[in-house]
């Protein structure tokens, strides 16, 4: 949900049905009073927030939101008239995450909206990747096999996420080598049974799960 702060109906129109039909849920309000009303009850993933407004004007609204440990996280993008330099660096300073200089182009604020979100976003923890006894965590760069852990070289580690995040999949040798070797790389495909031997090796018992494929290729899989 994105919350609209604008006194001017049409502009505000017009942002709410280009937020809309860009593929966002957007409410609009005139003046400050009302869109804290709305705060609490509901959380939005952004607010746009106009610095001339009736009453409480933006950048006051902007203070409130950053003193407030529910709001200071939301992202806000200000709207500031053409030449108000000072608006702009006052906003900037005072928690601001982006600008928009008015007037302004709805493609150019969708694509704001977009960035801003994107960069505000908090980032994803990469899931930690198990198969039976074999466990590797893509955050910390670490394996472990059979609650030990494993020391791998970065083509090492590169191959054996391949083979977790895809179980059961047979890889060719010509596959292996140009997603983890990358497409360019040239080199004779024993790189690949070279690699496997070594992994195999530092698995222990775990490394019973790389499974030769005869006249194929490869495969991970737990044994029964």
């Amino acid at each position: 949900m994105i919350f609209c702060v604008e006194d001017d109906n049409g502009i505000r129109d017009l942002m709410l049905y280009t937020l809309g039909t860009s593929g966002y849920e957007a409410v609009g309000f005139s003046d400050g009073q009302s869109m804290f009303e709305a705060l609490d009850k509901q959380t939005p993933a952004l607010i746009m927030l106009d610095i001339m407004l009736p009453g409480e004007d933006g950048i006051a609204i902007l203070k409130r939101l950053r003193a407030n440990a529910n709001t200071a996280q939301i992202p806000v993008i200000m709207a500031t008239a053409k030449g108000a330099e000072y608006d702009k660096v006052l906003g900037l300073e005072l928690g601001a995450d982006d600008y928009l200089t008015k007037p302004f182009g709805m493609m150019e604020m969708v694509s704001r909206v977009k960035a801003v979100l994107r960069r505000c976003a908090p980032p994803k923890p990469a899931q930690i990747l198990q198969v039976g006894a074999l466990e590797l965590d893509p955050n910390e760069h670490t394996v472990r096999a059979a609650g030990t852990r494993v020391e791998l070289t970065l083509k090492e580690f590169d191959l054996l996420r391949l083979f977790m995040k895809n179980a059961g999949h047979v890889y060719t040798r010509e596959q292996l080598l140009s997603q983890v070797w990358e497409e360019d790389f040239v080199g004779e495909t024993r790189t690949v049974d070279v690699h496997i031997g070594t992994l195999r090796t530092k698995l222990g018992a775990c490394g019973e799960y790389i499974r030769t494929v005869r006249g194929v290729g490869y495969r991970l899989e737990e044994r029964a």
